[in-house]
């Protein structure tokens, strides 16, 4: 006589549980995982905290510049601690948004709404990026020879409402994204073992993340509203000086 095949095992729907990733893979992911807290998540902290001096000032935010540019091998520091670990990051993380499949119609829960999201900032968060660097750092004044006009150049860009929007919009989406990675990366890392410890380091990361988004937002609202029309170089002294200094190198 033939007997009924026992239920299958009941599998809750929505997330599944964090755990390591399989396969050639896991090296990767793990990677990907680390470097979006340092450097990249590191840098993104600092360059924040930089940027809030613009709530103080032209001169202030000169002088941060100034300070950031003084630091030694600091062109060694940018491109092996900020652009090349950013370029596997984004690179990494763009293959793993299109690869993956979000099942938020069927399961519209807060963890599948969460991985949607962390995808979307992701590639929004790449989009500013990359526009902000090539801008800000290879086009025009060039800020390392002409750190007075830090504030100026930044302030001439927001001028345009549609760029405006954009660093808004950007401001929410990469600190939102960083929050949400720091409280994946402590699930996945097992730093945060269970629901319960899962659920407080949440409340933590959106502290966090909400206290850089508003410095943030507050760095906007100086550089357009604060203090508007600043000076074209507030220290003319120091680009006059490093030119000197740049035409004596090559004597």
């Amino acid at each position: 006589m033939a007997t009924a095949a026992p239920p299958a095992p009941t599998q809750r729907p929505g997330v599944q549980p964090l755990r390591a990733g399989e396969g050639h893979s896991y090296l990767l992911r793990r990677l990907h995982s680390l470097s979006g807290i340092v450097p990249i998540g590191a840098f993104l902290v600092e360059h924040i905290v930089s940027n809030f001096e613009t709530w103080n000032g032209p001169l202030a935010y000169a002088k941060q510049v100034v300070f950031l540019n003084s630091l030694p091998f600091v062109r060694l520091l940018e491109w092996g601690f900020i652009f090349l670990p950013l370029l596997y990051h984004a690179g990494y993380g763009v293959y793993i948004a299109f690869r993956g499949r979000s099942n938020v119609n069927v399961y519209p829960w807060a963890g599948n709404w969460g991985y949607y999201a962390q995808r979307v900032t992701g590639i929004i968060a790449l989009a500013y990026i990359l526009q902000h660097v090539i801008r800000q750092r290879f086009m025009g004044v060039q800020l390392p020879e002409h750190p007075g006009a830090a504030f100026h150049k930044v302030q001439m860009e927001l001028h345009n409402p549609w760029m405006l929007a954009i660093y808004v919009i950007a401001m929410i989406a990469t600190t939102w994204h960083f929050a949400y990675g720091i409280w994946l990366f402590a699930a996945k890392w097992g730093i945060t073992p269970g629901d319960r410890a899962r659920k407080r380091f949440a409340y933590v990361c959106a502290a966090g993340g909400t206290a850089l988004c508003v410095m943030g937002l507050m760095s906007i609202y100086a550089v357009v509203y604060k203090y508007p029309n600043a000076p074209e170089d507030v220290m003319p002294e120091h680009s006059v000086i490093l030119t000197l200094a740049n035409s004596t190198q090559n004597v």
